[in-house]
């Protein structure tokens, strides 16, 4: 499953194992639904339906979980579902990756400490831990099935990376930002979700596209703000302080919050189609991604905001 994060691209339960995703209306289907285009996001029909063709004339001759008994002319009980992904699986497996990273961030902001004298061991640290997890991130976002151990591996190097980075925000530059980043990204969770299940949020086609041209055009400049920061000095281009700075961290929580959207409705549709069990495990890797990539942006934005002061 590729990343709701921006830095990453998505597979989603729509890529490579044939799973329909946004856009696509629950359906049940026989063995042609299993060949719909590999990574059209907007594929119709359910891969994961039975094969078996129900007699004609049948009104459950679609309904994999509901079949005609022929005989006595009555449905029989639906067939079973051990081995699908459920709502609860998504937030057991989303619940332990996050307290992986909750943990491996609390004993990083414990054991390393960011004064003058041990900064520079402890943002190494934190440095060599993110660039692991960025390369395991990108291996479990090509890869076709979720492996638990790989993203909780994930999840305990990003949890010492953002413990080291909010240590040093938190007692160098703005205090309680931290607490406040925290605060920021719950409240963008909750207030995405409760939009999202309102309908005041549809995602569909073009909702998609915006957010995937947006995301590419946001990376692009940070990308050339970040050459212009290496070759040149200072801030680049401007797009980490001041004014132009606050804007583009507003735009990457906005950013953050339209991926909630898509995890989200690809997590109800994974349970729509009846996703293997296992897929709850990428639902809780992307759920991770994003609310990392806001937990950082509101980290930024907070330290912009208190540093001006």
């Amino acid at each position: 499953m590729r990343s709701s994060n921006p830095v990453f691209s998505r597979r989603g339960f729509s890529r490579d194992n044939g799973y329909a995703g946004f856009g696509a209306q629950p359906q049940a289907g026989g063995p042609a639904a299993a060949t719909q285009t590999q990574g059209n996001p907007y594929a119709q029909g359910n891969p994961y339906a039975g094969g078996q063709q129900a007699p004609a004339g049948n009104p459950y001759a679609t309904n994999p979980y509901a079949q005609q008994d022929v005989q006595h002319g009555a449905p029989q009980a639906p067939v079973s579902t051990t081995g699908r992904m459920t709502m609860d699986d998504v937030v057991m497996r989303t619940a332990t990756t996050l307290g992986t990273l909750l943990v491996t961030a609390a004993l990083a902001w414990a054991l390393l400490p960011v004064d003058d004298a041990n900064i520079g061991k402890s943002y190494g640290i934190a440095i060599g831990a993110g660039l692991v997890a960025m390369v395991l991130g990108l291996v479990q976002s090509f890869k076709r099935k979720a492996s638990p151990a790989l993203i909780l591996t994930y999840a305990a190097l990003e949890g010492v990376f953002l413990g080291v980075v909010s240590s040093v925000v938190d007692n160098r530059i703005a205090d309680g930002a931290a607490m406040q980043a925290v605060l920021g990204t719950m409240a963008v969770f909750v207030g995405v979700l409760v939009a999202y299940k309102a309908g005041w949020i549809r995602v569909n086609r073009r909702f998609y596209g915006f957010v995937m041209a947006a995301a590419m055009g946001f990376l692009l400049l940070t990308a050339v703000n970040l050459l212009f920061m290496v070759f040149g000095g200072g801030d680049g281009l401007g797009f980490r302080s001041g004014g132009l700075g606050i804007v583009f961290g507003i735009v990457g929580i906005l950013l953050g919050a339209c991926f909630l959207a898509l995890d989200f409705k690809q997590v109800e549709d994974g349970i729509a189609y009846g996703a293997p069990k296992e897929e709850a495990w990428l639902a809780a890797f992307g759920l991770t991604m994003t609310l990392v990539w806001i937990y950082l942006e509101f980290l930024r934005l907070i330290a912009i905001l208190q540093g001006n002061d």
